[in-house]
């Protein structure tokens, strides 16, 4: 595979006033947590450490401002975020920057993240005209004699939001911006690796005109910041996007609350014998390799078909080896680091796994410090980790099958349930494969990779809670308020 150079170290253009924002301002805490580049391991700056008091602060805040605050109508929600939709396509160099630096995307993928959080916050807004109610039926029953009614539809309170490092903007905006329009507060924790960029998304909030004491950033550890956010009482609902072992740990610790929660995906995809073969190959390695595996949609899993297994895996194969390796500040590069060292240790470890169980390598297996390069394997034990858990990792396994009722049998082997690909020239078999797999969607004549931002997002099993995706999670975030009127006659 090629390796690009890497570049020299260079500070980060853009700081953050201070290292959190709550209260209307911004706030350095009483500690602080460094950001580091996971490529090289420069040090690129700091933020606050937020500790239980200081999101005690923060929540209660928000919690004021919506309770005593001044009214903030539909009408300049839905101006603020357009305006912030603009800001960030203004800002893109900027943005681009610090979410490739601070993170694990390459300068490419972060500019196209860029242009995905500015069209979220566009949904978000455009959702101003769609929060609406509708009449009840009062009159089918005889105890509704003389009475109308109707409900609308009413902001839940205080979101407390939770976002992972591999979507540090997008996943942002997918939160804040449905928070926002549906009229709520929201008390954001970024992931401890990315919190620069949430900074940065919150200036924008700020410069579009988004009221300060509406929302808040609060870095920190899980342990520390995001339990104390969980647990608080004054938050009405938790917005979750992350792993499933920490997802159980947020409900036992949000308890009655109400949750959102994305989870994650060990995805697979179907090659059938009548598939175009080539356009799979490219769709499964782009799918399987983007952002180096660190993504809940990643293809982990393909089934093709036996008939034609031979010739696919040489082709994947080939696509895999022909990718550039390196420095993320390289438009050339196409996969970069994982989030840090100690995960690139951890896939090598599942690759060896699987190896010593009679897998068989066909391409990559190389680590250097937080890079691991783009692996392919067959072979791999039905019970080892890289098919019966999310790698999160740029780690791929192909397996033959003889019929499609068990490619889906054993696409279905696995208690996550995100979403699926399938490839076939047959509508009828498409239509039926899609209708048997477990998943919360499936792409025809495409990868699991694919998603718009308009989309329902979520599935069942381990993969989470409910449904993300702008419309449904505002759905999620506000709740039916119903008005009933008895009329008096003479």
């Amino acid at each position: 595979m090629p390796v690009a150079e890497p570049t020299a170290a260079v500070p980060l253009t853009w700081q953050p006033p201070a290292g959190a924002l709550w209260s209307g301002r911004w706030v350095d805490g009483k500690s602080s947590i460094p950001v580091h580049d996971p490529e090289d391991g420069s040090f690129l700056g700091e933020v606050t450490d937020a500790g239980a008091a200081e999101v005690d602060e923060a929540v209660t805040g928000v919690a004021k401002a919506i309770a005593a605050g001044e009214s903030w109508p539909a009408w300049r929600r839905r101006e603020a975020l357009d305006a912030a939709a603009q800001l960030i396509l203004d800002r893109r160099e900027l943005l681009t920057e610090v979410i490739s630096r601070e993170g694990c995307k390459t300068v490419r993928e972060a500019d196209s993240e860029v242009s995905r959080a500015a069209e979220t916050l566009r949904l978000s807004a455009q959702q101003g005209g769609f929060l609406t109610g509708e009449t009840l039926p009062f009159s089918d029953t005889p105890r509704g004699h003389d009475r109308l009614g109707w409900y609308t539809r009413e902001p839940v309170g205080v979101v407390a939001a939770i976002t992972p490092f591999n979507d540090p903007l997008n996943l942002v905006a997918h939160k804040m911006g449905p928070a926002l329009i549906a009229g709520n507060g929201i008390v954001l924790k970024p992931a401890e690796a990315t919190p620069l960029t949430a900074l940065a998304f919150a200036q924008i909030l700020l410069d579009a005109g988004v009221p300060a004491d509406r929302f808040a950033v609060v870095p920190g550890t899980g342990s520390s910041a995001g339990r104390a956010l969980v647990g608080h009482p004054l938050v009405d609902l938790v917005s979750f996007t992350g792993g499933y072992r920490t997802g159980n740990e947020v409900a036992r610790t949000a308890g009655a609350k109400k949750t959102l929660m994305e989870l994650g995906g060990n995805n697979a995809v179907l090659v059938l014998a009548d598939a175009d073969r080539e356009l799979a190959a490219r769709a499964v390695v782009a799918g399987a390799f983007g952002v180096a595996g660190q993504n809940c949609l990643s293809v982990q899993r393909v089934f093709v078909d036996a008939r034609i297994a031979i010739p696919f895996t040489e082709d994947v194969v080939k696509a895999t080896e022909a990718l550039t390796v390196g420095s993320k500040a390289d438009p050339r590069t196409d996969v970069g680091p994982l989030v840090n060292e100690r995960e690139a240790r951890r896939v090598e470890e599942w690759v060896r796994e699987a190896r010593d169980n009679g897998a068989e390598m066909l391409a990559g297996g190389r680590r250097d410090g937080a890079f691991h390069w783009p692996t392919v394997l067959s072979g791999v034990p039905a019970d080892a980790m890289l098919m019966t858990d999310e790698v999160f990792g740029p780690v791929l396994t192909i397996e033959p099958f003889d019929t499609v009722d068990e490619a889906i049998a054993r696409a279905n082997n696995t208690p996550y349930g995100l979403q699926a690909g399938v490839f076939t020239a047959g509508l009828d078999t498409a239509l039926d494969v899609a209708e048997r797999l477990r998943v919360g969607a499936v792409m025809v004549n495409d990868s699991s990779d694919f998603r718009i931002d308009a989309m329902p997002f979520g599935g069942p099993g381990r993969s989470g809670v409910g449904r993300e995706g702008v419309r449904y999670a505002v759905e999620a975030m506000t709740e039916p308020k119903i008005i009933a009127v008895r009329r008096r006659r003479e």
